[in-house]
């Protein structure tokens, strides 16, 4: 009964300090939910009502396509390396282990709701008196034990919700992890559709220069011959050499590139640098459909992992507000010890053994106000930052699916031209090469026309790489990709961390994507 009283006085001094002292107005407090500090909500942003390009018919506003996007350029190549990238790529479980750090952190917000201090203790010491001490001489027994045990308990109550907006905080930075989790997954897709294009652009690229060094062959045959009938000067065949060697010389450069970005694959699918030719074997360039399905723009903010995260990060942030808030206000805890004390172990546990206290205390920093107003403008400029770069995240998010459609639909318009510069070369060598042979022309138009195909095949041979890269681009700014974690067969984050291991060799030609194992909801 008395400790009822204590507790009731001792709210109800605390309740004439909130409401007398103006710290924060009782009816805004309530409204909050029994706790300090701004409630949150999601920060306004502007974003464009339609697409730039929304007009052109090579845009459509679906989004069906989104979640697995790369299965609409057809390669069934590209889809099992998605699937082991995506299984086996490391900084995607470094996330993954992140999230779960998040999601312990979390499980300790949740804890500070109970008793913060609980522990148990014993103790036995042998003691022994002065008996030459002041009033110590009729002492009888010197020497005695002492067996002591006990269990104290704290519990600061959530009076003004300091533990319930840290709850508030990890759960914001927990779904934060996640998307961040998810953010990698989309740019992890992207990198390896991205790679793949410019693997099989580069294995095109060298195919032609090698027939073009064919071509140029034989022209310097018909040079030669031509040179040792005396019908040409020298001056044909040494230029027919330099165009050769110039072609020739351009295949080392190429395979350097084509070996850096299969390297590079094999990072992104967890394993160690290694040929894949036998793998990859050799194919064309992706083909692309007429349209690239982009929604519209508003579904960014709902559709970014990054522009979410973002969006998330904000919400830790204002709750982080509330706890600053909170030590503007004294701290009411209810703290309690029982225990025993006994010279005989036999009578430690009797009931004329037992000691113990209970009963209510608060702590208010008031001399410190100095440091915690300045703590709360300090979160609150965090907040205020933190809320520009989220809608700058927004912005950012906007101008980058701009570009990748952009990027898209010239790439289409510069390989029609393209294509046609080709068709024209090719005519133009046939004509040429006829020519030269009547010698109705000379070596040097020849060369020019020979250097004018191989220029524009291998530019056709980019911008049709181009066209697939913007594709990539614009699904990769648009968010797709992430879930194929949420539907099966899904990609689930780890239950527990990475156990180290031999690296996971690449499935032998990549014929079968490799199995999935476990599953976590996280949404």
């Amino acid at each position: 009964m008395a400790l009822r009283r204590s507790i009731c006085t001792g709210l109800l001094v605390i309740t004439t300090w909130l409401v007398a002292g103006g710290c924060a107005p009782i009816r805004t407090y309530v409204a909050n939910g029994f706790k300090v500090g701004p409630n949150y909500a999601t920060p306004a942003t502007e974003v464009a009502e339609d697409w730039i390009d929304a007009g052109d018919s090579g845009v459509n506003n679906r989004t069906d396509e989104l979640a697995q996007w790369w299965t609409t350029l057809g390669d069934p190549t590209l889809n099992c390396l998605i699937e082991a990238a995506a299984d086996q790529n490391l900084t995607l479980r470094e996330a993954g282990c992140r999230v779960l750090q998040a999601r312990a952190a979390r499980a300790i917000a949740v804890g500070g709701l109970f008793p913060q201090q609980q522990d148990l203790s014993g103790q036995f010491s042998r003691n022994a008196m002065s008996i030459a001490a002041a009033n110590t001489r009729l002492v009888e027994n010197r020497f005695f034990d002492q067996w002591e045990t006990g269990f104290n308990l704290a519990w600061e109550l959530d009076f003004w919700g300091r533990f319930r907006r840290a709850i508030e905080a990890a759960d914001a930075d927990l779904n934060a992890s996640i998307e961040a989790y998810d953010q990698v997954l989309v740019t992890l897709l992207a990198d390896v559709a991205s790679t793949y294009t410019e693997i099989r652009t580069l294995q095109r690229r060298i195919d032609l220069a090698r027939q073009n060094a064919d071509l140029q062959h034989e022209m310097w045959i018909i040079a030669d011959a031509r040179f040792r009938g005396e019908q040409v000067s020298e001056l044909d065949v040494d230029q027919a050499a330099s165009t050769l060697a110039q072609t020739e010389a351009l295949i080392p450069d190429l395979e350097y590139q084509l070996r850096q970005a299969t390297n590079r694959l094999c990072i992104l699918l967890g394993t160690p640098p290694a040929d894949l030719a036998p793998c990859l074997g050799k194919g064309p360039i992706p083909t692309t459909p007429e349209q690239v399905a982009v929604g519209i723009p508003v579904n960014l903010v709902r559709r970014r992992p990054d522009v979410r995260q973002a969006e998330r990060e904000v919400a830790a942030q204002s709750a982080r507000v509330g706890i600053a808030v909170s030590d503007l206000y004294p701290h009411v805890a209810i703290t309690g010890t029982i225990g025993g004390s006994s010279e005989l172990w036999g009578d430690l546990f009797g009931s004329h053994a037992f000691q113990g206290n209970v009963g209510p205390s608060f702590q208010w920093n008031v001399l410190n106000y100095g440091r915690l107003l300045n703590e709360i403008r300090r979160q609150d400029a965090r907040l205020a930052e933190q809320i520009v770069a989220y809608q700058n995240r927004v912005l950012q998010a906007n101008a980058e699916a701009e570009n990748g459609v952009a990027r898209f639909l010239l790439a289409k318009k510069r390989t029609d031209w393209l294509a046609q510069s080709v068709a024209a070369a090719k005519k133009g060598m046939r004509v040429a090469t006829a020519e030269y042979r009547g010698g109705q022309i000379d070596f040097n138009r020849v060369a020019l026309v020979e250097q004018n195909l191989v220029d524009q095949q291998d530019l056709l041979t980019q911008a049709q790489g181009e066209i697939v890269l913007g594709l990539i681009e614009t699904y990769r700014a648009l968010g797709g990709g992430w879930q194929i974690r949420c539907a099966p067969p899904s990609l689930p984050l780890p239950t527990e961390p990475p156990v180290p291991a031999e690296p996971v060799p690449l499935p032998p030609g990549l014929s079968e994507p490799p199995g999935v194992t476990g599953s976590v909801s996280v949404r």
